[in-house]
């Protein structure tokens, strides 16, 4: 899979995939990752991206021509399955979004800034707009780096036992039971005998049971949805 992503601020993007399981994937092979500046197609000598909005207000928009450029210079060289635009007023991001988008190929994310990006770009590239929550975010880099990396550590071959990310929170609409490790007692809290017996039936029901009381305790909309 490959990823490219639009930013006017490409330094907050460095680090995120620097590491941890991410890294491991692009070192693999196992996906790519492309940071495009959009100040390298900035307007003018002082590469200008941005400017007041019309009709007046506080904060500035993403111009339409540097993003233009750079988003037909990208789908001259290949096809992208989704252009995603990441605004506080898109489809909230959640586990199955990442499903789907893991099984694509080709993918641009178009970080917002400011007051967002000339309305033009999202009716003329924009296929999805994608919010990670109701707030609102200096840019969009941060949701760029929480979209790339749900959807890449569900790429075989990303994690190393096939089956963890299919037990992860919210992939079966509950949340994940508890867990446990050594020691088998810490300070006089003592791990679930069942999970010591080595009964596997015993234990994959006990993990469904918490499941569900964890959901229903602190999720109960997650159960109540289609």
């Amino acid at each position: 899979m490959r990823i490219d992503i639009i930013s006017a601020a490409p330094e907050l993007l460095q680090g995120p995939f620097s590491a941890s399981i991410v890294a491991r994937a692009l070192k693999a092979n196992l996906a790519e990752i492309h940071i495009h500046d959009l100040r390298e197609y900035g307007l003018g000598n002082y590469r200008q991206i941005d400017d007041y909005q019309f009709g007046g207000g506080a904060g500035m928009v993403l111009m339409a021509e540097p993003l233009d450029q750079l988003l037909t210079e990208l789908h001259d060289n290949r096809i992208y399955d989704d252009v995603i635009y990441l605004t506080p007023d898109g489809e909230a991001w959640n586990q199955a979004s990442a499903n789907r988008q893991s099984l694509q190929k080709n993918l641009i994310l178009i970080c917002g800034h400011y007051k967002g990006i000339d309305q033009r770009i999202r009716d003329l590239w924009v296929t999805k707009e994608v919010s990670v929550g109701d707030y609102v975010l200096s840019g969009g880099e941060i949701a760029a780096c929480i979209l790339a990396d749900s959807i890449i550590r569900l790429i075989p071959g990303v994690l190393n036992n096939a089956t963890s990310a299919l037990e992860d929170s919210f992939q079966n609409k509950l949340l994940a039971p508890p867990v446990y490790t050594r020691p088998s007692n810490f300070k006089g809290l003592e791990v679930p005998k069942v999970l010591l017996s080595g009964n596997f039936k015993e234990i994959e029901k006990w993990r469904d049971q918490k499941s569900m009381e964890i959901t229903k305790n602190r999720r109960p909309d997650l159960l109540e949805e289609d």
